[in-house]
């Protein structure tokens, strides 16, 4: 399958099939740190992929605006 990762930017080809759990850890990503997208859908860890398919990992990437002040009453 074709794996396009954010970051660092890069592609790589792995063998299939596997579960996404399975590919994340093979490429030494934490589970639930990153995204993973099958075409245009975003996938459990617990599904399938097969060769030929087009995979993109994105990080998790949480936060706030910095300008935010909760009102507190």
């Amino acid at each position: 399958m074709h794996v396009q990762l954010s970051h660092p930017a890069r592609t790589v080809e792995v063998k299939g099939p596997k579960k996404v759990k399975e590919l994340l850890r093979e490429l030494n990503l934490v589970v639930e740190a990153h995204l993973v997208i099958k075409g245009d859908d975003l996938v459990t860890e617990d599904e399938m992929l097969y060769d030929g398919d087009q995979i993109e990992i994105r990080p998790v990437i949480s936060g706030g605006s910095p300008d935010f002040t909760p009102h507190v009453s």
